[in-house]
This record gives structure tokens, C-alpha cells and sequence, in this order.
């Protein structure tokens, strides 16, 4: 009886789910599958799909259709959303297949965000413009990066900006929200980022508030490299409290053995700015490694002043050695030894820093110093606990999200590793927390409108899986084998992986923010 009360209301809720048939004949059905709307409790049924957009959703739709898609025994669920990725070479590469970002496909991702940690270009025209000749498979917003801006105006210097140079970046900040940038994106960790203080942050973040961006941060330490973790979460809110924009802390953690174990603690503060009126989320990969580069990982804030030249230099100043071993070999230890260091590209591919320096006969901090002699390359870093991890996702405002970046499994197995440990196999959260956290939580943050909802007048945007099968091939030994047990992918209405092979097309669009009215030039 309950059952029928529930699917009555289904019905009844035409303007939400849109159960009333749609008139005419639509180019897709999908039938009989498990239905996460991403706004209610899900139902057994049907969406119908025309053009680019969904037209109707509800149970035993009588719709004509073109084609029909059987999806009994699967979950039909809103395209999921990474809001935080490092795709944007990927998206802008000359090679189609490249473009169709297989890897997020074949888990249901259908719309990422790029330009994170500070890295988005300063030329958000050009990035946005690039479906028009080189289309691409999937949606993407981007933002405008501190970094970039930061080395295009400083340089690599550890100083403040001068007067001048503050008001270029943050002509660069309004240039870049001007075309279409969601935010203002800062990695606050990274050199030369590292290097500014709060007030400058705060300067330039204003300007994206201004034009209604949003902050997206990896903050300045989650570990106890400089600030610490805790503080590093104060300055967030900080910027929050004195901007009045959105924040975002982006793959959230609590990353070394000094900090293990503090999870509740960000929690209590980020609760605590929420109650308080601060519009603060994070979001989340669901990893216990973290990947970055062998320098990022190890050698101090101070010695990478200058950029990559001056660090070589230092690298051979006898008078610094002393002092620049005793840093490298504190920040191993924060990251749990040698043998916690996977490099994942170059000569040394595949190896832990601790077997590298056995097959060079030296030390780890000597080898972690040739191998950067040579090249920083990225690393895989297992520092995180999973007390820590299943205490950030139970969270109702952390989003999922892979931080995807080459030599880490999270490119090719973030959302369904999450799926198939967090959900089935450890029960950490439920299947639809999953869900909406992977979609209509991160649309509806974003401003994503018509994205992350399966209801009529959304983007056809739709992700197919088979939920006994769903899970992440991908490992830390061998990061790109694809997610198995997704059937159906649906990008703004075209088939991009039927039957559980990417067809090739490339229906992706760009996702330009609008800026708030008057805020920039006609």
C-alpha cells in the first residue's frame, strides 16, 4: 500500500518529475530501470529523452519512441559531476579519443570542472571556446587560476605583490570571470601560490565574489607543513567571512601522521562556519593515497623560491645541505617514510622512493634528490586513514570528486570505487547519498542549472549502471584500467557509451558562468 502511495505521488508530481506523457514521439526511452531523479526517493521507471533534453520522468511512461533502451536491473541515475579535476590538457588535446575523457565516461561522469588548485588559464575565452573545433565528450566549466595569474605577474619570488601588481591580478581575476569563468581556483600549498599571504587572497578572490564566482581551494596545509590543517581550514572560512562568496575546500583530508585522526575537528569547524552563515563545502576522492609531485611532496616551501632553477642551485650549495636534508627527511616523515612514495612517471615509474634508493645504492632523501635533478615527477602519497576518509564523506556537504591527475588510479576509478567500497562493501554511505552527492548536491552548490536532475526540462544528461557490477578496475600499480558496470552514458542527449562501450561521440558542451549584471564590460 505504501508503495503505491509513494508511486501516486510520482505521478501527481508532473511539474518535478514530469510523469504526464509527453506529447509526440521522443528519441529515447529508457525503461524499467531503478530511477534516481536526484531530488526524491527513487522509483522503478522510465525517462524520456528528446533532443537534448529530458521531457518526461515517471513510472510505465507510454511515450512512442525512436529507440528504447532497456534498463531493467540497472540504476538510471543525473550524469555524475567532478567538481574538481586536472582534464583540461585532456579536453584541449589534438587527439578526438582523447577529447571523449573515456576514462570519466565509462563511470557515468558527464560534466567536470577544470582549471583547479590554481591552475585555470587566464584566457577563459579561448578555453571555453574550444568545442567548437575540437569537440569534446563531456561538459566542462573552469576556472580562473591563482597560480597562473600569480607566476604571470611575480613570477616564482617568495614576496608580496607591489601595488601595481596586485591591481594586474586582479584585472587578470575579473578578465577571466568576464569570460565565463565559474571561480576564482587557488592551491594554496603550491609554489609560487605558497607565497602569498591572506590579504592577497582575499584581494583577489573579491573580485570573482563581485561577479558571482565561486572559491575553490586546496588549501594552504593539510598536513603540518607550514600552518597546519586546522588553520589552513580557519583561512578558508576567513576568506568566506570576508568575501561573503561561496568556499569550497576542495578533496578534503587529513593528510600525514601528524594529523590522522583530526577529521572531526575540520568537521566541528566547518559546521560551526555553516551555522554561522558562511556558504562552505568540500569535496572528496575516495582514496587513502593522495597524488601531487615528488617536490610538492618533500622539499620545503623555502628552497623552491625562485622556481625550478633556483631550486637546482640550491640542490649545490654545500652551505644548504644540512639544512635542506633535515627539511626533506621531516617532510617524509609527515608522509609516512620512504616507502609510502610511489612515483608514478619517468625512469623511476612504478617504484617507492625507498626502492629506488636501494637500486641506487644511496639513501631516499640522496634518491629523492637525483630523481629531481632529473625531472619532479608525480607521485603517489598513501598518508590518509579511513577513519578520516569515511568521517569527511558521511558528511551531507561533501561532494565527491577525483582530483583526476595522470599516474593515480582516481582518473580511471574514483566514482566507482566509491560506489563499490564506500557504499557496498563498507556501507559508509547510502546509494543515494552517492548518488546526489555525485550530481544534484554538486549542481545544485554550483549553479549548474538544468545538470544533475533527472526531471523534465533538464539537460539529458544520464548515466546507466548495473549495481552488482559497478566498480573500479583501476590500482595504484595499474591506475588506467577502466571502471567496469556502466551500460548507458547519455551526454546532452547522445549515446556516449552504449552497452558499456564508449561510442565516440562527442556531444560534451562548455559551461561559461554568467557574471552578475553590471560587473563587467558591454
Amino acid at each position: 500500500m505504501k508503495l503505491r502511495i509513494a508511486l501516486a505521488a510520482i505521478v501527481l508530481a508532473g511539474c518535478s518529475l514530469g510523469a504526464a506523457p509527453a506529447p509526440g514521439r521522443v528519441d529515447l526511452l529508457l525503461t524499467g530501470g531503478t530511477v534516481y531523479t536526484g531530488e526524491a526517493a527513487p522509483f522503478t521507471g522510465d525517462v524520456a529523452i528528446r533532443g537534448d533534453r529530458i521531457v518526461a520522468v515517471g513510472p510505465h511512461l507510454t511515450i512512442a519512441a525512436a529507440r528504447t533502451i532497456d534498463a531493467r536491473g540497472m540504476i538510471v541515475a543525473p550524469g555524475f559531476i567532478d567538481p574538481h579535476t586536472h582534464a583540461g590538457d585532456w579536453l584541449a588535446s589534438p587527439d578526438p579519443k582523447t577529447r571523449l575523457i573515456p576514462a570519466f565516461l565509462l563511470q557515468g561522469v558527464t560534466t567536470a570542472f577544470i582549471g583547479n588548485d590554481g591552475g585555470g588559464s587566464t584566457d577563459i575565452a579561448g578555453v571555453l571556446a574550444t568545442p567548437k573545433a575540437r569537440p569534446v565528450g563531456i561538459n566542462f566549466a573552469t576556472y580562473v587560476g591563482f597560480g597562473t595569474i600569480r607566476e604571470k605577474v611575480i613570477g616564482g619570488a617568495d614576496r608580496a605583490p607591489t601595488p601595481d601588481e596586485l591591481a594586474r591580478e586582479k584585472a587578470l581575476v575579473a578578465k577571466g570571470m568576464c569570460e565565463g569563468a565559474i571561480g576564482f581556483s587557488t592551491g594554496l600549498f603550491y609554489a609560487p601560490q605558497s607565497f602569498s599571504k591572506t590579504d592577497e587572497v582575499i584581494a583577489l578572490s573579491a573580485e570573482a565574489a563581485k561577479r558571482g564566482g565561486y572559491y575553490d581551494s586546496h588549501i594552504r596545509d593539510e598536513s603540518s607543513y607550514t600552518i597546519g590543517l586546522l588553520a589552513a581550514i580557519d583561512e578558508a572560512i576567513a576568506i568566506g567571512r570576508a568575501t561573503g562568496m561561496p568556499i569550497h575546500i576542495s578533496h578534503i583530508k587529513a593528510l600525514g601522521v601528524d594529523v590522522q585522526g583530526k577529521a572531526p575537528e575540520v568537521i566541528a569547524r566547518i559546521d560551526a562556519a555553516r551555522a554561522a552563515g558562511i556558504n562552505i563545502t568540500a569535496s572528496q576522492y575516495p582514496w587513502s593515497a593522495s597524488g601531487t609531485s615528488l617536490v610538492a611532496s618533500l622539499v620545503p616551501r623555502w628552497a623552491q623560491d625562485g622556481g625550478r632553477p633556483a631550486l637546482l642551485k640550491r640542490f649545490d650549495d654545500a652551505g644548504l645541505t644540512a639544512r635542506l636534508r633535515a627539511d626533506v627527511t621531516e617532510n617524509m616523515r609527515k608522509r609516512g617514510g620512504a616507502a609510502t612514495l610511489l612515483v608514478t612517471e619517468g625512469q623511476w615509474h612504478g617504484r617507492y622512493l625507498s626502492q629506488i634508493a636501494t637500486a641506487m645504492k644511496t639513501d631516499p632523501i640522496s634518491a629523492a634528490i637525483a630523481v629531481i635533478r632529473v625531472q619532479d615527477p608525480a607521485t603517489v602519497s598513501f598518508n590518509q586513514s579511513e577513519a578520516d576518509i569515511a568521517a569527511f564523506m558521511r558528511q551531507p556537504w561533501v561532494m565527491t570528486d577525483s582530483d583526476a591527475s595522470t599516474g593515480h588510479p582516481r582518473v580511471w576509478g574514483t566514482f566507482a570505487r566509491k560506489y563499490a567500497k564506500y557504499v557496498v562493501a563498507d556501507h559508509v554511505i547510502t546509494l543515494r547519498e552517492f548518488i546526489e552527492r555525485s550530481s544534484s548536491v554538486t549542481a545544485r552548490w554550483f549553479g549548474l542549472t538544468g545538470r544533475g536532475v533527472l526531471k523534465p526540462g533538464a539537460f539529458a544528461d544520464v548515466t546507466v549502471f548495473d549495481p552488482k557490477t559497478y566498480a573500479a578496475r583501476a590500482t595504484y600499480e595499474q591506475p588506467t584500467l577502466p571502471a567496469v558496470g556502466v551500460r548507458t552514458v547519455i551526454v546532452n542527449g547522445q549515446v556516449a557509451v552504449d552497452d558499456g562501450t564508449p561510442t565516440g561521440r562527442a556531444a560534451g558542451r562548455a559551461l561559461p558562468h554568467t557574471p552578475m549584471p553590471g560587473t563587467c564590460p558591454k
